[in-house]
């Protein structure tokens, strides 16, 4: 299923810009999550480089989906995060897709979707630990 999930936000990833790499749409989610990031903090939460970091990030920033910005605790490091331009074009991203999910699911009965959330959980809680 890694691979499926690497095919959808490489879709995804195309939708909030047809430039945009796959990676980088998991970016986006983090930093829409988390607000102001350092680039060490997100490459260790992705488990990649600095190089391969600043390379993403450095992608984003020139399609104005991220900017940096000194860090005001350590002038030496800088906060990323999400530019308004990037959070709409996320979200409306999102939000098709959550559309899509529910237009799909309209025809289940209460029992299967409520199953259907059940297993997802489930799968939530095994991905994170």
């Amino acid at each position: 299923s890694g691979w499926t999930s690497r095919a959808n936000s490489g879709e995804m990833a195309r939708e909030v810009h047809p430039e945009l790499e796959p990676a980088a749409y998991g970016l986006l989610v983090r930093l829409e999550e988390s607000g102001s990031q350092r680039a060490t903090e997100l490459a260790g939460y992705f488990g990649v480089g600095k190089a391969t970091m600043s390379r993403q990030l450095r992608a984003l920033e020139e399609l104005g989906l991220v900017v940096r910005e000194p860090d005001p605790a350590d002038g030496r490091a800088s906060l990323v995060h999400i530019t308004d331009e990037g959070r709409d074009r996320f979200r409306r991203v999102r939000d098709a897709r959550r559309e899509r999910y529910v237009q799909k699911l309209a025809d289940w009965d209460r029992a299967e979707i409520a199953e259907l959330a059940r297993l997802l959980r489930q799968l939530n809680v095994t991905a994170e630990s």
